[in-house]
């Protein structure tokens, strides 16, 4: 290798994560006294990272440190022997700020990944590469969970196909290319746990950054020969006599084609299907129209009078991106969200971070173990209902209370001299409840500008040239923009899914979606699903963690059905009943569960259908590996030709 220039390491060593630097230290050097307590981190919630190690103490590290990766780059880089599980679990509370709790240290040595990870398949006997190479399994949705999907059948020897309604790689990352529109988790944990990227522009990427991250990853694992784009499944009916799923795609030509499946998952998403509200007169307005998610890039705003009809995440990102250039902007608001004060939410990633990425051994690895544990499970208790709460409806609890205070105070602050439009776009119920955003200012400095007003008053009616409110106002517009989010109950629609005895799935969840794991579903054999019913996640985490715990689960059941010569499972109904029992009570004891709360979240009935209530530990031990106790086993069937 050629030797490498220290040049940037200076510059690397101001902008470096050091708690992270620490531990990396460790592992190169072998020395424990890196974890001084005077280098130990106080975090400052939803902070850069800010340790409060005051400034002489930082001096003091920076310049031991590049003392140490001097000597390491110079001298051959050699690293020390793995450090013992006693001192990485000290380094893992030191970089927390925290004593990791007991039940933690498995799963978290997992995630940091450091002589490889559970989530890897290993089909290595020679009778499982050929019960592999028997299987055909289909995969819907070439999105982030897709191509996770097909990376690890590849890797299994599994033969798959992907079939996708766009004409390219990415999912959400493909299809939503609004103004503004960015991640709201950091990008050094909304990435594959074994695809880093060390050179993210920003610490939240915007969509062009994803997309290109997504068809990267397509490419390096040569998954586009795999794929049919601009292909959508119409239905699918499970074989009773065969043990297989027969599939009728529509083509891309519009032609229908059948082909069959041992085995057949979903990676459609919760977020995927555009919905409009129901306002009477919506198709009479004369002027362009459009969902967030269906961007019309060929109307120019410049100029124009907008309506923007709902204030959720889409609208949170673009309206300020529009405010500056329309002539008057209207943003509709029915309920005001929550927003997470997180100052660099926009800021470039600092010059020489990337550098210590790419070149400090284990710096990356420890980076996104930090980030990882101050967005999961330490955010949990402040959205965690006390069922002896007695206090305003705004809270669930005391913490949760003060955890809204904080953050209504932090709304305020930015508004000084606007106590009405304060008033506005604080929420009423409490933090956790709806989907809460990330917030850094740009949000109320768009709804301060002179041309734009918010509206709270209840839209009623659509005319050919603008809006009516329940005021009796009548607000003309040139252009009307829909960010009302998506069908997200609507699991795995509009497919029609027929299992056994021919019931659709539709017509057997009627409404209240459910499924053991958020994967399998009695009566459905041989179906898998990716971010099913209720595996979505308010406050702790990112969904790549969930879909890599998913899709470890989905291959380990494909690998039961080849070590046992099944040709069909599906889970025993007193198991995926007492599951979605236990789910409903833990969803009952968060705030998006609390009776005063509506969102998307909830179905017609009020049921929690998409959230995962419990603590990311629990779902990353209950998807190991699959039980065979767990599921009814079926031998018969013949292969896919």
């Amino acid at each position: 290798m050629a030797d490498l220039d220290l040049g940037p390491l200076d510059q690397a060593l101001l902008s470096a994560h050091q708690p992270a630097l620490a531990a990396a230290l460790v592992h190169i050097t072998g020395d424990p006294n890196w974890l001084r307590d005077e280098w130990k981190p106080a975090y400052v919630p939803l902070s850069r990272g800010d340790t409060g190690v005051p400034e002489e103490e930082q001096a003091k590290f920076r310049a031991e440190a590049k003392e140490a990766l001097t000597r390491f780059f110079e001298g051959g880089r050699v690293m020390a022997p793995q450090p013992s599980p006693e001192l990485l679990r000290k380094m893992m509370s030191f970089v927390a700020g925290a004593d990791i709790p007991d039940g933690y240290g498995d799963f978290l040595s997992d995630e940091l990944a450091l002589g490889g990870t559970s989530k890897d398949p290993h089909w290595e006997t020679p009778d499982l590469k050929a019960a592999a190479r028997k299987m055909h399994v289909l995969v819907i949705g070439a999105g982030m969970s897709g191509l996770l999907t097909g990376i690890r059948l590849s890797q299994a020897g599994v033969d798959f196909e992907i079939v996708d309604k766009n004409d390219d790689v990415g999912g959400t990352w493909y299809e939503n290319t609004y103004p503004g529109c960015r991640v709201d988790s950091s990008n050094h944990i909304y990435s594959y746990s074994f695809e880093p990227n060390h050179h993210w522009p920003q610490h939240f990427s915007t969509q062009p950054v994803l997309l290109e991250y997504f068809r990267g990853v397509a490419e390096r694992y040569d998954l586009r020969k795999k794929i049919r784009f601009s292909t959508s499944v119409e239905e699918m009916v499970w074989d009773e006599n065969r043990a297989l799923w027969k599939v009728t795609l529509k083509t891309p030509d519009g032609a229908a084609q059948v082909v069959e499946a041992n085995s057949v998952i979903t990676a459609v998403g919760q977020l995927n299907r555009p919905r409009l509200p129901e306002i009477k007169g919506r198709d009479r307005f004369k002027g362009p129209a459009f969902h967030s998610a269906q961007w019309r890039h060929d109307i120019d705003l410049t100029g124009k009078r907008v309506a923007v009809i709902g204030t959720g995440a889409s609208a949170f990102q673009f309206v300020p991106e529009i405010a500056g250039k329309v002539a008057s902007l209207t943003v509709f608001q029915r309920t005001p969200p929550w927003g997470f004060p997180v100052p660099h939410y926009h800021e470039d990633v600092p010059d020489g971070f990337n550098w210590l990425m790419e070149h400090v051994p284990f710096f990356d690895k420890w980076y996104r173990f930090w980030n990882f544990w101050m967005v999961t499970d330490g955010l949990l208790p402040m959205v965690t209902a006390d069922p002896g709460w007695n206090g305003p409806p705004t809270g669930v609890s005391q913490v949760n209370q003060e955890f809204r205070d904080m953050i209504a105070m932090a709304f305020a602050a930015q508004a000084p001299e606007r106590p009405d439009l304060v008033e506005k776009v604080i929420p009423t119920y409490p933090v956790g409840g709806k989907r809460s955003l990330l917030d850094n200012g740009v949000w109320l400095a768009a709804l301060q500008r002179p041309n734009v007003q918010l509206v709270t008053d209840a839209v009623t009616e659509i005319t050919e040239t603008g809006l009516v409110t329940a005021d009796g106002k009548t607000h003309e517009v040139d252009v009307i923009i829909y960010g009302t989010g998506f069908y997200a109950s609507r699991f795995l629609y509009p497919m029609k899914i027929r299992g056994r005895g021919g019931k659709d799935i539709h017509d057997a969840w009627a409404g209240d979606p459910r499924a053991y794991l958020g994967m399998t579903t009695p009566g459905y054999p041989n179906l898998f699903m990716i971010y099913g019913p209720n595996t979505n996640i308010v406050v702790n985490g990112s969904i790549i963690f969930f879909s890599e715990c998913s899709v470890r689960y989905i291959v380990g059941c494909l690998q039961l059905l080849a070590e046992t010569g099944a040709a069909s499972m599906e889970p025993k109904k007193e198991i995926h009943d007492a599951f979605n029992i236990k789910v409903d009570e833990g969803n009952k004891l968060m705030a998006w569960g609390a009776p005063q709360v509506t969102s998307w979240y909830k179905n017609e009935a009020g049921r929690v259908t998409q959230n995962w209530p419990f603590a990311l530990v629990d779902y990353w031990r209950a998807t190991l590996a699959p039980n065979p106790s767990d599921f009814v086993l079926t031998k018969e069937a013949e292969p896919v030709a």
